[in-house]
């Protein structure tokens, strides 16, 4: 499912080809009986901060990025520094879980998977639309 979203960048040397590397590692997770969903969530997050980053260096003024990896700031950063416009707030909450939960990753199992699925079902909806900013 993420690896046909991320399909343009198949293989592409910059960090939208990192991203689509991290689609691939989340759709290839799906297929196996893991039960933690930390991994997933570990890529999800990584997919998610590379794109943006690379938004950010394609589509701002300055053509850079922060050292952030908390996604809610990314977007933010994304925001204020391009012409992308959508409602944050609705993606708030989701973000931050995201990134809490990757940031876990190395260090707890067993985390609150309800809450990343819930969190991943509603920035979904984001990640479409960057894919479309990325096409303008």
């Amino acid at each position: 499912m993420y690896k046909n979203k991320f399909i343009e960048f198949e293989n592409i040397e910059n960090l939208a080809g990192k991203a689509w590397e991290h689609a691939v590692a989340i759709d290839t997770l799906k297929q196996t009986n893991i039960k933690d969903c930390s991994i997933e969530c570990f890529h999800y997050q990584q997919m998610l901060e590379l794109f943006i980053k690379h938004l950010l260096e394609t589509k701002s003024k300055f053509g850079s990025y922060s050292k952030s990896h908390k996604l809610n700031k990314l977007l933010e950063e994304l925001l204020y520094l391009t012409d992308f416009k959508i409602d944050e707030t609705k993606y708030f909450e989701a973000l931050q879980t995201i990134t809490i939960c990757a940031e876990q990753y190395s260090y707890n199992f067993m985390i609150d998977c309800l809450g990343y699925k819930h969190a991943v079902g509603i920035v979904d909806n984001l990640v479409t639309e960057l894919l479309k900013f990325n096409n303008k």
